[in-house]
């Protein structure tokens, strides 16, 4: 049996919505693909506002999440972005305080 359908997100994906961004960063927690031929393909997504969203995850369909706005956050990009923030902290952290002038 040939697979009608090709996967966009996979459990443990971390992704944010454009058009949404107040519900925050989102982990795809449940991945589901059907056996039958033109079934369905879904994901869950547990998102920081706390609320659990269904997207379809057939990137051949129309209506696949990747469509409608969910986009993956690369992690190495993620990685490499907190590696930079900690290392700006710790050269701030470094920094001599100004001296203050004494009148």
């Amino acid at each position: 049996m040939e697979k009608d359908y090709v996967l966009y997100l996979r459990v443990g994906d971390r992704v944010y919505h454009k058009k949404h961004t107040r519900w925050g960063m989102g982990i795809v927690v449940e991945e589901r693909r059907s056996e039958l031929p033109g079934g369905f393909c879904y994901v869950r997504v547990d998102f920081q506002d706390g609320k659990v969203r269904i997207f379809d995850n057939n990137f051949r369909s129309a209506s696949c999440c990747y469509y409608a706005g969910i986009e993956k956050i690369d992690v190495e990009e993620e990685d490499l972005a907190r590696k930079l923030r900690q290392k700006l902290k710790k050269q701030k952290k470094r920094e001599k305080p100004p001296l203050k002038l004494k009148k």
